[in-house]
């Protein structure tokens, strides 16, 4: 089953303001930019509960994958690595990580010390840089599991999906989530 998150509308200091579809506010587009601390924590929040409320309809934990693209996927991985739930793995395409300068030190929980990362980027990304992507990686490689941390670049492409890259997704899912019998 696929569950998704709608965003509220919020206003967005990056777009001057303006209200538009977001999970939390996003000041600059930079490494070391001020972040939305609060409203990050309060969208991860939002994810647990749903979470939360998929182990109490019988989803096990172990079989849940959270994702997302751009924001999502940043606040997906944001909320693998606090969430108490053992998670099978995350999605990210064309993201980040939010509150870096939290890790190590910081939230994560160790139930998902082994979890499987898929991070997917283009290389010619305006918006999200493909130096983000990579940044992400080096520092995901010191908080989980090295070998279960994958990131691909798909050549060409900008601050968008691809047919290749939702068909690494699709790998990626069935090897995580086999049929159950």
């Amino acid at each position: 089953m696929r569950r998704n998150i709608c965003k509220p509308v919020t206003p967005v200091m990056l777009n001057i303001k303006m209200t538009v579809p977001s999970y939390f506010d996003i000041i600059r587009l930079s490494p070391d930019s001020q972040k939305d601390d609060n409203g990050i924590k309060e969208a991860a929040e939002n994810v647990n509960a749903v979470i939360d409320q998929e182990v109490k309809n019988g989803i096990p934990s172990n079989r849940i994958i959270l994702g997302g693209f751009s924001q999502g996927g940043t606040l997906s991985l944001y909320t693998a690595l606090i969430t108490g739930q053992k998670l099978a793995g995350v999605i990210r395409l064309s993201c980040w990580l939010p509150l870096r300068s939290s890790f190590p030190q910081g939230p994560i929980n160790r139930v998902n010390k082994a979890i499987s990362i898929l991070q997917c980027h283009g290389d010619c990304d305006p918006l999200v840089p493909l130096m983000f992507g990579s940044l992400t990686v080096k520092i995901l490689k010191t908080l989980v599991n090295p070998a279960n941390v994958t990131f691909k670049t798909y050549e060409g492409m900008v601050h968008r999906s691809c047919k290749q890259e939702m068909m690494g997704v699709k790998q990626f899912i069935d090897k995580l989530l086999p049929p159950v019998d």
